[in-house]
């Protein structure tokens, strides 16, 4: 909004139509990337905060399966195929 409220009577100030143009043209640009950047940390911090918590889920998951594998031997071959498909071993600490 406030970009606007400068924006419109900031022609009454330049007398060439073309200068006038080319600075809002800029000042748009800039704000536009200005946004899509910020628009792509949060999505990238949104992304990782996910990923954090799948592989908080699959730890678990992995560790209660870990303890469940003494009484039946076929989960240990499950939770080591948990462990390889979500690199649990081989990931590092966010």
């Amino acid at each position: 909004m406030l970009l606007v409220l400068v924006w419109a009577p900031s022609f009454l100030l330049l007398d060439n139509i073309d200068t006038w143009q080319l600075i809002i043209n800029t000042v748009t640009t800039i704000v536009t990337f200005l946004l899509v950047a910020l628009l792509q940390n949060t999505q990238k911090r949104s992304d990782d905060a996910i990923q954090h918590k799948l592989n908080a889920i699959a730890d678990g998951l992995a560790d209660l399966m870990a303890q469940l594998s003494r009484e039946h031997p076929g989960l240990q071959v499950d939770c080591q195929e948990l462990r390889a498909a979500v690199g649990l071993e081989h990931r590092e600490g966010a």
